[in-house]
């Protein structure tokens, strides 16, 4: 199937989705993962309708993002984790960071975004899972960091962010889900701009959006398995 088709048979299975939750589609964003894949993919998306792109690494989309300049409606998130020496390419390149663990990276994007003249969205990613290769600060430093971040000027948290433990049947992450949602509940009540809930993936966004996501990541569905590029 082409993306086209991809993305259109992804928009039916989310209105499902929210139509089982009682939701308007219109409140779950569609993320598509084009990380580890060519920039002819992200310019075949485009064309088919898709606006929201995610990316793991500064200097992958750095290479990428010259080819996208005339998109001039896409927006790119970067959704992996990132290093402190890489905060102010990523603050330039990206519309916003959706995987802070740390008060230090926060601190890091503030300065970069005041030096562009930038306020930079950011997502808090929050480690739920035990699996140690699982990024994110732990729930009970969630409301501490949220408190500092309150404090910086050119960064905004607007959500939360979270990966469960990979797994082929859905329902074992749904108590992932319903407790980021938990979390983002309890927090909103000192952060009223902390709205979002971006969790979900290929395998397990409908369960996500039941549970309250208002973005799912999606790559494999979307763009079909991930080949890392050839050692040159």
């Amino acid at each position: 199937m082409s993306i086209a088709e991809n993305l259109a048979h992804l928009h039916e299975q989310i209105a499902e989705a929210c139509r089982r939750a009682n939701r308007s589609e219109h409140e779950v964003a569609l993320m598509a993962v084009s990380k580890v894949h060519p920039v002819e993919v992200i310019l075949e998306a485009y064309a088919a309708g898709q606006r929201l792109f995610g990316e793991n690494r500064v200097q992958e989309f750095q290479e990428k993002s010259q080819h996208v300049t005339a998109l001039s409606e896409a927006e790119f998130h970067l959704i992996g984790p990132l290093q402190s020496n890489k905060t102010a390419r990523a603050a330039e390149l990206f519309h916003s960071i959706d995987a802070v663990d740390s008060l230090k990276i926060a601190q890091r994007l503030n300065t970069a975004a005041a030096a562009l003249g930038k306020r930079l969205p950011i997502f808090i990613e929050v480690k739920l899972s035990h699996e140690e290769s699982k990024h994110g600060v732990e729930p009970t430093d969630l409301p501490a960091l949220l408190a500092a971040i309150e404090e910086l000027q050119s960064i905004e948290a607007v959500g939360l962010m979270t990966v469960p433990p990979w797994s082929l049947d859905p329902e074992p992450a749904r108590p992932y889900f319903r407790e980021l949602r938990r979390l983002r509940d309890q927090s909103q009540k000192l952060h009223p701009k902390l709205i979002q809930l971006s969790m979900g993936m290929s395998n397990d966004f409908a369960v996500a959006i039941e549970e309250g996501s208002t973005c799912v990541r999606v790559g494999t569905a979307l763009f079909g398995k991930r080949t890392p590029p050839s050692p040159q």
